[in-house]
């Protein structure tokens, strides 16, 4: 049994919200994507199938949603607008990605479904929020990841930060809508039996998926500063990124009680492989910050390090690493191209990949 199989969603969104539909689809809710004449939006965005630029031929737009079922209301014509309201009638949740007040404008605004619906859960996804100074600013993926934050941390520092290359902070935003509306769903279950409206920001999920300086702030530790491969604390550079026989491993060498214990356990594997002596293993990594930024060790000694493990890696394949990560504890990531996603055994059992028809 699915877990939301008793639960009908209202999608009204095009590529700004259409994944938070998608993964509500994929737990078993009922999606009824609500589309314009002449289709939704995201049905103009590539790749297109046999690179036959059609509505019917998008990849993006039958990636984010397969699994859902399709109406085609004309939200400018009133009898229309009266079918959507009939819709939500028997829904328990509405995804708005349409924007701050454009609902409302229509005559179909919360206060509306809700009244005669009162358990209806109306999530509102825009760039800014639905209210504040930016609400009605015009945005784009690139102005929202840089007033999230992320870009700060993106690109060489001598040059223009840089934003992820495909479109990220809409997807942000979708994957904390469908957390509220689980969260809204489970409180109306056991507490209220109302439904309650969510005002999601594009803007504040993307600052809370990359958290880095946002923590920093808050134990009183410098900011981290973009450095490709990395960042920059303090002026000493600290490697993100590292090269392998294969291709680039995630391998966070870092320190303190939390994370010092797991460049210990690398260390020990870098001195097992002959790559440096026993007083570099044994080094004082859960105070090895403090160490390097009082200049009781030298940087020159902490890059000597980093040159020793970069040696290690370049010896092992992404594969390797990763298999040996699970049984030292160790924090790596292999860094994976799209054939690496496909061809994952892991997805591949799990039945990750599904054929469809277009």
């Amino acid at each position: 049994m699915s877990i939301l199989g008793d639960y009908r969603v209202i999608e009204l969104a095009d590529e700004r919200g259409q994944l938070a539909g998608s993964v509500l689809a994929s737990l078993g809710a009922e999606v009824i994507t609500v589309e314009p004449p002449g289709g939704s939006h995201s049905r103009t965005l590539g790749p297109f199938a046999g690179d036959v630029v059609s509505p019917d031929t998008s990849l993006w737009h039958w990636s984010y949603n397969r699994g859902k079922k399709s109406v085609v209301l004309d939200l400018d014509v009133g009898a229309d607008r009266d079918e959507l309201l009939r819709l939500t009638d028997g829904a328990d949740i509405v995804i708005d990605a349409f924007g701050p007040e454009v609902l409302q404008a229509m005559g179909l605004g919360y206060e509306v479904m809700s009244e005669r619906n009162p358990a209806l859960i109306h999530v509102s996804i825009s760039a800014f929020g639905d209210d504040g100074p930016k609400a009605f600013w015009e945005a784009s993926d690139l102005t929202i990841m840089a007033s999230g934050g992320q870009m700060s941390l993106a690109g060489d520092l001598d040059r223009a930060p840089l934003r992820i290359p495909l479109p990220q902070a809409y997807m942000h935003a979708s994957s904390e809508a469908v957390g509220a509306a689980l969260i809204a769903l489970y409180e109306r279950q056991h507490n209220s039996g109302l439904g309650q409206h969510i005002n999601l920001s594009a803007q504040a999920s993307t600052l809370q998926a990359s958290q880095t300086n946002m923590v920093a702030g808050a134990i009183n530790a410098p900011p981290a500063i973009r450095s490709a491969g990395g960042v920059t604390i303090s002026d000493i550079y600290v490697q993100l990124m590292w090269p392998c026989a294969d291709g680039h491993i995630s391998l966070t060498v870092l320190f303190g009680p939390a994370l010092g214990p797991f460049t210990r356990n690398l260390m020990e594997w870098v001195f097992e492989e002959g790559f440096c002596d026993e007083a570099t293993r044994d080094k004082d990594w859960l105070n090895y910050a403090e160490l390097i930024f009082s200049g009781q060790e030298p940087v020159s000694e902490y890059d000597r390090v980093k040159r020793v493990i970069g040696e290690f890696c370049a010896t092992k394949t992404k594969a390797e690493l990763f298999e040996e990560a699970f049984v030292r504890r160790l924090l790596i990531a292999p860094v994976t191209t799209a054939e690496d996603v496909l061809n994952n055994p892991h997805l591949t059992e799990r039945g990750v990949w599904e054929d469809i028809e277009i």
